[in-house]
C-alpha cells in the first residue's frame, strides 16, 4: 500500500501563502490529490494530479489560488496555495487515487496521509 507523509502546515495571516508537500512511496501513475477538512465539515476536494503525465485538476473554489505540482523523481507533490482565507483554515490531506485521473470524491482514495494543519487568520 503507498504510505504519504504531508509537511507544511503553518499559521499564517489572510493573505499569505503556503507550500505543503506529500511524499509518497511510490508513485505510478495514480493520482495525488489534496483534500482538506475543517471543523464540523466534511472533507473536501482541492485537486490533484497524475505525476506521471503531470495532468492537473482543481476544485472551482480554489482555482487561481491553489496550485498543484509534482517532482516525480522526489516522489513529491506540493500544493501551493496563495492569498490565503480564514476559510482555507483545516487540516490538509493528501491521497493516493485511481490511475490515470484524478475525481473529486474523496472515496475513490485508498490511501492517505495523516494531515497537516494550515491555520488562516484575519
Amino acid at each position: 500500500e503507498v504510505q504519504l507523509v504531508e509537511s507544511g502546515g503553518d499559521s499564517v495571516k489572510t493573505g499569505g501563502s503556503l507550500r505543503l508537500s506529500c511524499t509518497a512511496s511510490e508513485l505510478n501513475n495514480r493520482c495525488i490529490a489534496w483534500f482538506r477538512q475543517s471543523t464540523g465539515k466534511e472533507r473536501e476536494g482541492i485537486g490533484g494530479i497524475v505525476p506521471a503525465t503531470r495532468r492537473t485538476e482543481y476544485h472551482a473554489s480554489v482555482k487561481g489560488r491553489f496550485m498543484i505540482s509534482a517532482d516525480y523523481a522526489e516522489k513529491t507533490v506540493f500544493l501551493q496555495m496563495n492569498s490565503l482565507r480564514p476559510e482555507d483554515t483545516g487540516v490538509y490531506y493528501c491521497a493516493a487515487g485511481p490511475i490515470g485521473f484524478c475525481p473529486i470524491t474523496a472515496s475513490r482514495y485508498n490511501a492517505w496521509g495523516q494531515g497537516t494543519q494550515v491555520t488562516v487568520s484575519s
